[in-house]
């Protein structure tokens, strides 16, 4: 396995040098709406934390981080859903495998719905913790493609972590695109050693989990953000057509002071001329199309 850095697998391009790429219906730019469903296992420490434990010493089990997490899986998860129901959406679902096995009612929701299904790896451990990466990418994909009859396209690492085999070994396993980087607003096809996958434009800017959780802003700025971050995507769009990304998570974006937050952005994006709402199989299949 080569194991190539990412600088030898993607090759340098100024979005302004780039041939126009055109969408249907007179489509102006994409908007890819992501809803992510995680596993944390009570036997580990959790993922992240809401609630620091006494003298700042992790704790295992941790149960009132768990309980956290476990809030978004029971209510929060439903009253995102209901968002997406009110306003036509149909997001991208990128779960934890176990999700499946461990939330089904959550999983099939998705399904009833007609969401597609995203490969999240196993339940939440970072690539660089596995022993086998390459066994638990194929434990998700066949989980995943038994339980919704149909194989993932897409994957993204728990965290957005990756080794440097990580991506040679999704494309191995049939993986099409990927959704851990952030670094264009257009997709880049990204090489590897079974042939070149998709980096579909994903951010960290208007992430619920890097601006509520870590830099600690208040519920309203979540709106104020992405609307900003939105409008100077959609005006540079005139010039070629960009994706804008936006993810929630049902423990963060499904709790009752941040979910209306949520709503009114939705709201204020698809109320613009020429927003076409994507899952990550339809940017894929358009972009390749393009490149024919």
């Amino acid at each position: 396995m080569s194991a190539m850095k990412p600088g030898e697998r993607i090759e340098y391009s100024a979005i302004t040098e780039r041939p126009k790429l055109e969408l249907p219906g007179g489509g102006r730019m994409i908007f890819w709406p992501i809803l992510a469903l995680e596993v944390w296992d009570i036997e580990r420490a959790m993922p992240r934390i809401v609630l620091t434990p006494p003298q700042g010493q992790p704790l295992t089990p941790d149960i009132p981080n768990w309980s956290w997490h476990e809030y978004g899986m029971r209510v929060g998860v439903w009253r995102l859903m209901k968002i997406f129901d009110d306003l036509g959406i149909r997001p991208c679902v990128t779960l934890n495998a176990r999700v499946c096995e461990d939330y089904p009612v959550v999983a099939e929701g998705c399904l009833e719905r007609g969401w597609e299904l995203n490969a999240h790896s196993y339940d939440q451990v970072a690539m660089h913790k596995l022993d086998d990466q390459s066994a638990t990418i194929e434990k998700t994909m066949d989980i995943i493609e038994k339980f919704a009859g149909k194989r993932p396209r897409g994957w993204f690492g728990p965290g957005l972590t990756q080794t440097f085999e990580t991506l040679d070994l999704l494309a191995g396993a049939g993986v099409e695109y990927i959704g851990d980087m952030v670094l264009d607003d257009q997709p880049v096809s990204v090489k590897t050693d079974h042939g070149p996958i998709v980096a579909l434009p994903y951010n960290y800017e208007i992430h619920d989990i890097a601006q509520q959780m870590i830099q600690y802003h208040e519920s309203e700025i979540y709106f104020k953000r992405a609307c900003d971050y939105f409008d100077c995507i959609y005006a540079e769009c005139e010039d070629n057509v960009r994706v804008m990304s936006l993810v929630v998570h049902p423990y963060i974006s499904g709790s009752p002071h941040r979910a209306k937050y949520v709503r009114q952005t939705l709201d204020y994006i698809l109320s613009k001329p020429g927003v076409i709402a994507w899952d990550g199989e339809q940017i894929l299949d358009w972009f390749l199309a393009a490149q024919t």
